[in-house]
């Protein structure tokens, strides 16, 4: 019987926690009605905060990876993982039933590697939401999937050695990239849902100037992606604003 394993790292995130995980809790009746097993599994990332003691009230198996870094946020709840599929949540991020119905399409049609998902956020106008639709626009076209929701068959994500912990941002980038090239050789498939985008927060908008939006892309894109291999200057996933 096929199993799904549910990956949510997590870093201070008390705020939003419990609505994502009853989100996914709600969305997984996608796998229970096709009588697969799932699991689900929150990696409290050295939080400061409640967040470890949330998911276990949510009933999610808790793992501690005292690094702050998403990277190895994510591999150690894979590495506790069970399951012949691995589905990465971020813990702002509620998917909807419908999401996880396309995904599980995706996994019985016996093609598909790995996918990721549009995502939409929650009132957000202006220039903010044409910088998310020429993302989603670029998702599509390259199949880089957004860390909020990554969907990967777990060999091959163990045989890729899982994400890469040079990065402090961007490491699902890396990932798909190497997933694209280890799927023409299987003759398999990567691809990104979008009927059904993945909701996620839009607290970067909200928390960070645009000011500091444009010297973080600036950093990034001068320094050739480097800069996404120091924590200092990925400073909006590390710095505790919430």
């Amino acid at each position: 019987m096929l199993k799904i394993s549910l990956i949510v790292p997590a870093f201070n995130e008390e705020r939003l926690l419990a609505a994502a995980l009853a989100s996914i809790r709600a969305a997984a009746g996608a796998f229970d009605v096709r009588g697969w097993n799932w699991e689900l599994i929150v990696c409290d990332n050295n939080s400061t905060d409640r967040t470890a003691e949330i998911a276990r009230e949510s009933g999610a198996t808790v793992v501690f990876e005292p690094f702050n870094q998403i990277s190895r946020a994510r591999n150690a709840g894979a590495a506790r993982a069970s399951g012949e599929w691995l589905v990465f949540v971020d813990a702002d991020s509620q998917p909807s039933r419908e999401l996880f119905e396309d995904a599980a399409a995706q996994i019985e049609g016996g093609r598909c590697l790995a996918a990721g998902s549009t995502v939409v956020f929650e009132r957000l106008r202006g220039p903010a939401a044409l910088i998310l639709q020429g993302w989603n626009v670029l998702s599509r076209l390259m199949k880089w999937a957004a860390g909020s929701f990554v969907m990967c068959e777990a060999a091959a994500f163990r045989e890729l050695s899982g994400f890469s912990e040079q990065f402090f941002a961007g490491e699902e980038i890396d990932l798909f990239r190497k997933l694209k090239r280890f799927a023409r050789k299987k003759s398999r498939t990567v691809v990104i849902l979008h009927r059904h985008p993945l909701l996620t927060s839009d607290r970067k908008v909200r928390l960070y100037t645009w000011k500091e939006f444009f010297a973080f892309m600036a950093k990034a894109s001068f320094s050739a992606g480097r800069a996404l291999r120091e924590r200092s200057a990925c400073y909006p996933w590390y710095d505790g604003r919430r």
